[in-house]
């Protein structure tokens, strides 16, 4: 082909299809390169990690970063997220105090009322005063004796619906309910993909896999990096990787090496029978990896939930984390989660796991016990930067020039990771400088609702999921 193009990305997970975005916008001609069939379609994600409220063993500057990226995400991608909050609790069996989420979270609250007076449009968590609320004991006990409200509107309100289904003599005193979002993965992977689709500045190709990948920087040519598909030869002068766990085969390729761990995991689809009204995701901490791991119940529309235990018959996986070495560029995973990562995995397992998990939640919400399997897995492995598993917040790297390697940990970092690479990409005088940057998209904004709804219910169904994932539990106005 004789068209160069500015940027050439490998990969259409979150990061990528960010990135694609970004560039699009400013009129930068960019070709992404996408194995499957349509766009997002890394490890799942169903919240916006906005505070770590997930992760107590993180230290406060990742639990900063994560709020900042989640609500600049949750801004480009509105129509994805499901404002409902979340429970968190800790079980008196576990080692961790209450006092110290609630230390974290008067942190925060100064934090986000930062980040609201630096922009009034940053308020998307509602009211700094309003973004966690303290329950005792007694409060609990008046609650459960309020009557259920089919969509609640206040955080009391939430907790009464929940406190009628939970076990609360298992858990330590108080328990928190706090502004942390939803975030549905199929409606933002439709929205990107829509936007991608429509725009000129970008190449989407999908189904196509990337066989080569030639650097000819010290060619003299107008280009830098010739991209093989097939037959098929891409010129670009800026390389982006953002192949997710596999980012390290690029590295492989151009003889560049970076400690990664790459970790596989799963999350399990239920279907529980209809309660009288809605209740947010809980969480119920526990140390990560012994069998009082965390539980975690993410409500979805239609009575399915997905459920997560932080246990290793459960979302982890005997040697579901592995490490580079010196002469390993790209950790590899047994034949076992190389084929779970192909979409093969035994009926027997599936339903194992997902009872499990159904099981490890019923511990704390015992109607639950009678839930049933919803549908197949949603997983995927993730890349970790470094050799820190409780890593949270990575970001990107530029290895050399004219090449960057999007290192995410979580979704939530796809935008950061997109700009710096726009800025690095001016900085070696590849585009014009661009003078008036922002983070909104008029790209994604030009996507209607009824757009995204009928793609993201198409990718449901198109990757075997109920239909019911791809829509919000509070439909937006």
């Amino acid at each position: 082909m004789s068209k160069i193009y500015n940027i050439g990305i490998i990969g259409g997970g979150v990061s990528g299809a960010v990135v694609a975005l970004q560039s699009a916008k400013y009129g930068i001609d960019t070709v992404l390169f996408e194995q499957e069939k349509s766009l997002v379609n890394g490890p799942p994600f169903c919240h916006l990690h906005a505070g770590g409220n997930l992760y107590p063993d993180i230290s406060d500057e990742q639990c900063r970063i994560l709020m900042k990226q989640s609500i600049d995400m949750a801004r480009l991608f509105p129509q994805s997220i499901d404002e409902r909050p979340t429970f968190i609790s800790i079980p008196k069996t576990e080692k961790y105090e209450v006092e110290k989420i609630t230390s974290r979270l008067e942190m925060l609250v100064a934090y986000y009322t930062e980040l609201i007076n630096e922009d009034p449009n940053n308020e998307i968590l509602g009211s700094p005063k309003d973004y966690y609320k303290i329950y005792a004991k007694k409060d609990l006990i008046a609650l459960a004796e309020k009557p259920s409200v089919k969509r609640p509107n206040s955080a009391d309100e939430w907790m009464s619906n929940t406190i009628k289904l939970i076990d609360h003599e298992k858990l330590k005193s108080p328990v928190i309910l706090v502004q942390e979002y939803g975030w549905n993965l199929f409606r933002l992977g439709a929205q990107a993909q829509l936007a991608l689709t429509k725009t000129e500045k970008c190449n989407l190709k999908l189904n196509t896999s990337v066989t080569n990948i030639k650097d000819v920087r010290d060619q003299n040519l107008d280009y830098n990096w010739e991209i093989v598909t097939g037959d098929i030869v891409y010129k670009v002068n800026y390389l982006v990787n953002s192949c997710g766990f596999k980012t390290g085969k690029i590295d492989e390729s151009l003889h560049l090496n970076a400690k990664r761990l790459i970790e596989f995991k799963a999350a399990y689809v239920s279907k529980w029978q209809a309660i009288p009204g809605l209740i947010p995701e809980l969480i119920f901490h526990g140390e990560r990896g012994t069998p009082n791991g965390m539980a975690q119940l993410t409500p979805y529309f239609g009575d399915y939930y997905q459920l997560h235990g932080m246990t290793k018959d459960i979302t982890l996986f005997e040697n579901g984390l592995v490490h580079s070495n010196e002469n390993e560029v790209q950790p590899e995973f047994n034949e076992d989660i190389n084929q779970k990562i192909h979409r093969v995995w035994e009926d027997d397992e599936i339903n194992t796991r997902t009872k499990n998990a159904i099981d490890f939640v019923a511990k704390f919400v015992p109607s639950f016990k009678s839930a049933t399997v919803g549908g197949p897995p949603m997983y995927g492995a993730q890349q970790i930067p470094g050799d820190d598993p409780s890593l949270r917040v990575g970001e990107v790297s530029f290895p050399s020039k004219s090449y960057a390697r999007s290192v995410i940990v979580k979704a939530s970092s796809a935008l950061t990771v997109a700009n710096k690479i726009i800025n690095k990409i001016q900085e070696e005088n590849i585009i014009p400088t661009i003078h008036a940057q922002s983070n909104q998209n008029i790209l994604l904004d030009r996507i209607s609702n009824d757009e995204i709804d009928e793609k993201a219910s198409e990718l449901a169904i198109q990757r075997g999921y109920p239909e019911a994932l791809s829509r919000l539990l509070i439909k937006k106005n």
